[in-house]
């Protein structure tokens, strides 16, 4: 470690929260997690845990900024910084954060998303600026990250006008709902060796339109039941290899377009999360810039990470690896905001 004190990792307790500390610990940092009252006594049961800062609400987290900046602690952001922080005290952070803040603005603006993607040359669903254009099923989705809450479904412009009345989000986006099968590829970009990996892929099961999707279409009709996209767990996911050159391919020109939209790119651990269609083709319908809840499966590896490491590497241990290996090439600046 660099200097008298040594760096440790920290997050919110929430979302992936032990999977971080987990892999953290695995590589030799002291760890400390963030946590409201209804958490603590979940996180005192692992002992890869060294600290427990104890806050009343998330809310709460720039009161106890100034300690974890004693600590020499270094921030590892999930799903949860955004959604319960709010993206304005995300980026105001001072604490040594992993990963690169700029994306923020991308990740939680849904049209700069879809510009992302475009310029990456990475297929995309069709989008629908209003109702009338709408000649097929759609999905409405609200923005930012909120584990499939905000969302509905609607199999033509009629059904669309009569949902909109009451959905409350202000802010959506109206894209075309492809009929395929759900994979949210988990990868990893270094800056350290401009190397991008694959590290382990899963599917989303959602409630209930995966229930629905069990019950014959003419057994259906009559319950008046609403499909709902709520995310409830997830499973894990090997693609054909044939595919998987895709999928990389993909991965590599998203980071390549990132860099030309914002300053130094995206790094880190990052979701495309798309829908493969009949004939085998991809539609990404969301980027994730972060660690994401699906990556929870692989604490103990996947068949993707086991082809570049001979140890059981998760996403969580991957930033451990990424932030030792900068600390003792003295190369922080590079992968810390």
């Amino acid at each position: 470690m660099v200097g008298r004190k040594p760096y440790k990792i920290a997050t919110l307790g929430s979302h992936s929260a032990l999977q971080i500390l987990k892999g953290a610990k695995d590589e030799g940092f002291e760890t400390i997690v963030v946590a409201t009252p209804n958490r603590v006594s979940l996180y005192r049961r692992f002992n890869f845990i060294d600290k427990i800062i104890e806050i009343p609400t998330f809310s709460d987290f720039a009161k106890i900024e100034k300690k974890l900046i004693e600590e020499k602690a270094i921030l590892i952001p999930h799903g949860s910084f955004v959604a319960y922080l709010g993206l304005k005290e995300h980026k105001k952070m001072n604490v040594h954060y992993f990963g690169n803040k700029a994306v923020l603005d991308w990740e939680s603006d849904r049209l700069k998303q879809r510009e992302w993607l475009e310029k990456a040359n990475v297929p995309v669903p069709r989008k629908f600026a209003k109702a009338n254009e709408i000649d097929r099923p759609v999905l409405v989705k609200s923005y930012g990250a909120s584990g499939g809450e905000g969302y509905f479904f609607a199999k033509n412009k009629q059904e669309y006008k009569q949902k909109i009345k009451n959905f409350k989000p202000k802010k959506f986006i109206i894209q075309e709902y492809v009929i395929g099968v759900s994979a949210y590829i988990h990868y990893f970009y270094s800056p350290l060796t401009k190397k991008l990996e694959v590290l382990s892929i899963d599917r989303r099961y959602e409630s209930n339109v995966d229930s629905l999707g069990r019950i014959p279409s003419h057994n259906q009709q009559g319950l008046g039941i609403e499909p709902s996209f709520v995310v409830v767990g997830n499973s894990p996911l090997v693609l054909r290899e044939s595919l998987l050159a895709d999928a990389f391919e993909m991965g590599e020109r998203t980071i390549t377009a990132s860099k030309k939209l914002m300053t130094g790119g995206l790094w880190g651990p990052f979701c495309l999360e798309a829908i493969i269609t009949p004939n085998q083709e991809f539609f990404v319908i969301e980027i994730s810039c972060r660690i994401v809840a699906g990556t929870n499966l692989f604490i103990n590896g996947s068949p993707y990470a086991s082809l570049y490491y001979q140890k059981d590497v998760s996403t969580g241990r991957r930033i451990a690896m990424e932030i030792k290996k900068a600390i003792k090439e003295k190369s922080t600046e590079k992968i810390l905001n």
